[in-house]
C-alpha cells in the first residue's frame, strides 16, 4: 500500500484530464436526454478504451522511455501519424477547454463586463506559470486536492437526488430517439470522448516518465498498473455520478442543456443547488470550475510535453527543441496558438472541435493498434507484454472503435 501511494501521479492526472467536458457537459447531456439507458454506454466505452491507456503506463514503466519512442522504434511513419493528430489537438482542443472553463469562471464571479476571450487570456497566462514554476511535482499534488474533494461533492450530490428520486412525469416520458440520426451523432460524441479521445495514452506515458524522475525507486510494473486502475476506475464512477445527476434532475422536464458556456455553467451549478440548497451555490461553483480548471491545467501540460517529445525525436540535431527550457517555451507556445484561435475563430470554434472529432474518431482505431504492436515489441520482456485476456479486449475495442469511425464517416458523407 505504501509504495502504491508513492506512485500516485500519472493515474490521478489521467482522470483530472479526463473530467472535463466528456463528464461535465456529455455525461450530464446523456442522462438528461435519454436517461439511464445512457449508462451501457458509458461502461463500454470505458471498458473497450481501457487497454490503450494502460499500454501507455505498461510501456513506459517497463522500458523507462515515453510511448512516442516506442513509435519511433516502430518506424518514423507511426509517429508522424500521432504527431498529425498532436498537432490537431493543438489548435483545438485547449481553446474549447478554457473558453468552457471562461464561461464557469464568469458564471462564478458574475463577471459581465468581460468577454470570454480576455478571461481565458487571463487563465492562459496564469495556467502557464503555474505549469513552468510549478512543474510536474505542483500539477500532481494540487489535482490530488481537486480531485478528492470534487468526487465528495459528486457522490454527496448523487446520493442526494437519488433519494429525492426522479422529476414527475419522468416515468411516462418518450425519450428522444436513440438510433435516429441525431441520437447516434450524440452516441458517437459520447462514446468517442468518454473517457477521453485514444491519443491521450501518449500523455499518459509523458505523466509517466515525469512521476519516474520523481521517485527514488522506481515501481513495479503491477503498482504501476495499480495506480492507473485507481484514476481509470475514478474517471467511470464520475461520469456515472454526472449521468445521473442529469438523469434525476433533468429528465422528463424538456429542459435542454444550453451550447453557451456561460449559460450552461449556470444550468449545471443550479442542478447541484435545485437538491443540496442555495447555501452551497459557492462550494458547488467553485468545485465546477475547479474540475474545468484542473483539466485546462493537464490537458496544458500533456500536450505541452508530448509536443516537446515528438520535435525531438523527429529533430534530434535541432538545438532548439533539446534546450533544457523547450518544456517552458512549448507552453508559452501553446498559449499563444489557442488564445488566437478563440479570438480569431471564436465563431467558428464548433466547426474546429468538429474537425478535432472526426480525426480523432477516425484514427483512433489505428492508435489503438499501434499501442498493442508497441508494447508487443522487442524492447518489452515477454514476461511484461499484456496477457492473452488484455489482448482479446484491445481486439474488441478496435473493433468497437472501428465500426463507430465507419458510421460516423458514412453519416458525413451521405
Amino acid at each position: 500500500m505504501k509504495a502504491l501511494l508513492k506512485a500516485l501521479g500519472p493515474g490521478l492526472l489521467f482522470a483530472s484530464m479526463a473530467i472535463g467536458t466528456s463528464h461535465l457537459v456529455l455525461s450530464t447531456k446523456a442522462g438528461a436526454q435519454y436517461g439511464w439507458i445512457m449508462v451501457i454506454p458509458i461502461l463500454l466505452a470505458n471498458l473497450f478504451k481501457y487497454p490503450f491507456f494502460e499500454f501507455g503506463i505498461r510501456y513506459t514503466t517497463v522500458t523507462e522511455k515515453s510511448l512516442i519512442q516506442g513509435y519511433l522504434n516502430l518506424g518514423k511513419t507511426y509517429l508522424w501519424i500521432y504527431a498529425f493528430v498532436t498537432l490537431i489537438s493543438t489548435f483545438t482542443i485547449l481553446a474549447a477547454l478554457y473558453v468552457v472553463t471562461a464561461g464557469l469562471f464568469m458564471n462564478l464571479f458574475h463577471i459581465n463586463s468581460m468577454g470570454a476571450g480576455t478571461i481565458s487570456l487571463g487563465l492562459f497566462i496564469f495556467i502557464s506559470l503555474l505549469l513552468i514554476v510549478g512543474k510536474y511535482r505542483f500539477l500532481e499534488e494540487s489535482l490530488k486536492a481537486v480531485i478528492t474533494i470534487l468526487f465528495v461533492a459528486l457522490l454527496i450530490t448523487t446520493i442526494m437526488v437519488l433519494q429525492k428520486g426522479t422529476v414527475p412525469g419522468s416515468e411516462t416520458y418518450q425519450r428522444p430517439e436513440i438510433f435516429n440520426e441525431a441520437g447516434i451523432l450524440f452516441l458517437i460524441g459520447l462514446v468517442g470522448w468518454m473517457p477521453t479521445a485514444v491519443e491521450a495514452s501518449g500523455w499518459v506515458s509523458m505523466w509517466g516518465m515525469e512521476n519516474l524522475k520523481t521517485m527514488k525507486n522506481k515501481p513495479t510494473l503491477k503498482i504501476a498498473i495499480q495506480e492507473f486502475n485507481i484514476g481509470y476506475i475514478l474517471t467511470a464512477l464520475l461520469a456515472i455520478f454526472f449521468m445521473i445527476i442529469g438523469w434525476m434532475t433533468l429528465y422528463g422536464t424538456g429542459t435542454e442543456l444550453s451550447g453557451n458556456a456561460v449559460i450552461f455553467a449556470d444550468q449545471l451549478v443550479n442542478l447541484f443547488t435545485t437538491h443540496i440548497g442555495n447555501w452551497a451555490y459557492f462550494f458547488i461553483a467553485v468545485a465546477a470550475f475547479a474540475t474545468m480548471f484542473s483539466t485546462c491545467m493537464t490537458a496544458h501540460d500533456a500536450i505541452s510535453r508530448v509536443s516537446v517529445d515528438i520535435l525531438q525525436k523527429l529533430y534530434p540535431k535541432k538545438s532548439l527543441f533539446q534546450n533544457k527550457n523547450a518544456f517552458a517555451i512549448m507552453v508559452i507556445v501553446m498559449t499563444l496558438i489557442n488564445w488566437m484561435v478563440i479570438t480569431l475563430f471564436s465563431a467558428n470554434m464548433g466547426d474546429l472541435v468538429a474537425l478535432a472529432t472526426f480525426v480523432s474518431f477516425v484514427l483512433a482505431p489505428l492508435l489503438g493498434w499501434m499501442n498493442l504492436k508497441t508494447v508487443m515489441g522487442n524492447d518489452i520482456p515477454l514476461e511484461h507484454k499484456p496477457k492473452l485476456g488484455l489482448r482479446i479486449l484491445t481486439y474488441t475495442g478496435m473493433v468497437f472503435l472501428s465500426l463507430f469511425a465507419l458510421y460516423y464517416c458514412w453519416m458525413l458523407l451521405v
